[in-house]
C-alpha cells in the first residue's frame, strides 16, 4: 500500500484523502522514520488530519545522508550531449546532502556561477542497508528501495565542465531540491516505476517531458553495480538520470572537432560565450516546477516549486 510521506519542522505527516494526518513518533532522521513503519500505518488509517496546504514542508529526506547520483541515463539526454546511448556506460558520482533543501525552498546561484541548469530526477530512497557484494535482483529490490522522491539536481555547468567533475558543481547548498512526499512503495507498486512520467517546467513551460522507458541502466542494474563498491543505508538517495530537456546541449559535431584542436582555455572561453546567449539557463526570479507520477495517477510523487534567486 502507499503511503505518502510530508514532514515539517517539528513533525512527520502521512497523506490521506482527508488530509495529513501527524505520525506520533520519535524519529528525527528518515533512517528513524523507515524504521516506525507501524506508526505510518497507524496514522493514515487515523482521523484527525489538517490540511496539506496549510503545512510548510521541508524535504522528507534529512541530512546527512549520502547523495549518490547517475550521470547521463537518459537515451534522449544522452544523444543530446553528443553520445551513443548504446556505448554510454553507467557511471556515477558523489552530491553532498548539504545540498539537500525542501520542495519549496529557494534555489540560491552563488555568485560566481553563470550557467544554472536543471534536471528532474526520480530519487530511490533506501530502506535498509545495503553492504558492499548484496546479491540484488527483480524480487529483492523492494527490500532495499522502500520509496521514491521527486529530486532536481541543480548544476553549475560553468563549473562542471572545465572542472571535468560533478561534485562542486551540484554540491551547492540548495541544488537538490527533495519532495514534497516520500512516497512508500510494496513490491507490486514498484515494479511501475517504468511507468513513472517525469516533468519540469520553468515559468510555466514545459522543459522536460519522458517516462521511465527512456532510462538506459533501471534500478535493479543499477544497484547490482553500485553494490560492487558503494555501501547505501537506510535514508540514503540515488538520483536515477534526467531525460533531454536541460538548458545545456551539446554543439554541431563539426563544432566540436575544431575545438578539439583548440587549447582549453580558448575552447571553454569561446563555449560559455555561446552558452550565455542561451535564454534556457535559469535566471533570478524563475519559477521551477518539476513532478513525477504514472499517467493514471496511481502513483504520484507530487510537484515541487522552487524560486531560483541569484546570491548577492
Amino acid at each position: 500500500m502507499t503511503f505518502s510521506v510530508l514532514r515539517t519542522a517539528d513533525a512527520w505527516w502521512v497523506r490521506t484523502p482527508a488530509g495529513a494526518a501527524r505520525i506520533e513518533t520519535a524519529a528525527t532522521t528518515t533512517r528513524e522514520l523507515l524504521a516506525d513503519r507501524d506508526a505510518i500505518a497507524a496514522a493514515a488509517a487515523g482521523s484527525e488530519v489538517v490540511a496539506v496546504e496549510s503545512l510548510s514542508l521541508i524535504s522528507p529526506v534529512t541530512a546527512p545522508c549520502r547523495v549518490v547520483a547517475q550521470m547521463t541515463n537518459f537515451a534522449s539526454h544522452v544523444k543530446d550531449s553528443g553520445m551513443d546511448p548504446e556505448t554510454v556506460p553507467l557511471t556515477f558520482f558523489r552530491k553532498t546532502s548539504g545540498s539537500i533543501s525542501g520542495p519549496h525552498d529557494d534555489v540560491v546561484r552563488p555568485a560566481h556561477v553563470r550557467l544554472l541548469d536543471y534536471e528532474v530526477e526520480i530519487g530511490l530512497v533506501f530502506g535498509r542497508e545495503m553492504p558492499v557484494g548484496s546479491e540484488i535482483d527483480a524480487e529483492n529490490l523492494a527490500d532495499y528501495i522502500v520509496g521514491l522522491v521527486v529530486t532536481n539536481d541543480i548544476s553549475a555547468r560553468d563549473v562542471q565542465l572545465p572542472k571535468t567533475q560533478f561534485y562542486e558543481a551540484k554540491s551547492y547548498p540548495t541544488f537538490t531540491p527533495v519532495g514534497p512526499a516520500l512516497v512508500l512503495l510494496d513490491a507490486d507498486e514498484l515494479k511501475r516505476f517504468t511507468d513513472l512520467r517525469l516533468r519540469l517546467w520553468v515559468n510555466g513551460e514545459v522543459r522536460q517531458d519522458m517516462t521511465v522507458a527512456d532510462m538506459i541502466y533501471r534500478p535493479v542494474e543499477t544497484l547490482r553495480e553500485l553494490t560492487r563498491f558503494q555501501r547505501m543505508d537506510a535514508g540514503d538517495l540515488l538520483l536515477t538520470g534526467t531525460p533531454i530537456g536541460t538548458a545545456i546541449s551539446a554543439p554541431p559535431k563539426t563544432v566540436q572537432f575544431i575545438a578539439n584542436f583548440l587549447p582549453p582555455a580558448v575552447k571553454w572561453k569561446m563555449f560559455f560565450q555561446g552558452q550565455a546567449k542561451n535564454p534556457k539557463y535559469l535566471k533570478d526570479g524563475d519559477v521551477v516546477e518539476a513532478a513525477i507520477g504514472t499517467d493514471d495517477g496511481a502513483i504520484d510523487l507530487g510537484r515541487q516549486r522552487t524560486v531560483v534567486r541569484y546570491a548577492r
